[in-house]
């Protein structure tokens, strides 16, 4: 399992991880009764903390995308139903604003600054993809 990882990007390696893990998925890439690599050969291979993978493996357990069995593994169940692909949408996306809030707040932004800020990126954002005809988020 191939997993490209960017330290740079201000995204959590663990919510890249998923991601790329349930593209992979749906993809087509890996199959269901695919077994992974365990939590620690992951984490040696990508040479990241132990605890990071092991966060990974259990949001995508709790989208019902993965089963551990002691002593025998971790297994692919199947590609995400549209519940699992929302509950992973909606977790990254949670992990993204809280990261943001934080990242802010050490910046002394206050609640208006950020709201201020946000509403006019989410405007010129929705501005972009009206171009593009691909209307993601509604208002």
């Amino acid at each position: 399992m191939k997993l490209h990882l960017d330290f740079r990007s201000g995204i959590p390696i663990y919510l890249q991880i998923v991601d790329q893990i349930k593209h992979m998925l749906i993809s087509g890439e890996l199959k269901p009764e695919d077994q992974l690599p365990t939590v620690r050969q992951l984490a040696a291979e990508l040479r990241v903390n132990f605890n990071t993978i092991a966060r990974a493996y259990r949001i995508l357990d709790e989208a019902g995308l993965i089963s551990t069995q002691q002593g025998r593994g971790t297994y692919f169940l199947s590609g995400p139903d549209q519940q699992a692909a929302a509950y992973i949408r909606d977790h990254t996306l949670e992990e993204l604003t809280r990261e943001y809030l934080g990242r802010a707040e050490k910046y002394g932004c206050t609640a208006d600054d950020i709201r201020r800020i946000f509403e006019k990126e989410l405007i010129d954002f929705m501005k972009n993809k009206e171009g593009n005809h691909d209307n993601s988020i509604s208002e």
